[in-house]
């Protein structure tokens, strides 16, 4: 992971609690996204939980499976990983 240009974060109803709960999480992830290194994907909530449990994180564009296929953000993930290889 030391040498990973992205990371991915599954952004669920259950780490949404995680958040809310644990500070650390939230700081770790952000760490992430102040490198562009953080590409949320938001699935089987929306941006606008993600917004209310953490701000930072939300602003990052990501991925969102209501809006795209499973199929489509798999693409798109792949488009992400060609780019920064």
């Amino acid at each position: 992971m030391a040498n990973s240009k992205i990371r991915l974060v599954l952004v669920t109803p259950a780490l949404l609690e995680r958040l809310s709960r644990e500070s650390v999480a939230d700081k770790e992830l952000s760490v992430l996204l102040a490198r562009n290194q953080l590409v949320p994907i938001v699935h089987n909530t929306t941006y606008d939980a993600l917004r209310n449990v953490s701000p930072m994180i939300a602003t990052s564009s990501g991925l969102d499976t209501a809006e795209d296929s499973m199929v489509v953000v798999a693409k798109k993930i792949a488009e992400l990983v060609t780019l920064h290889a």
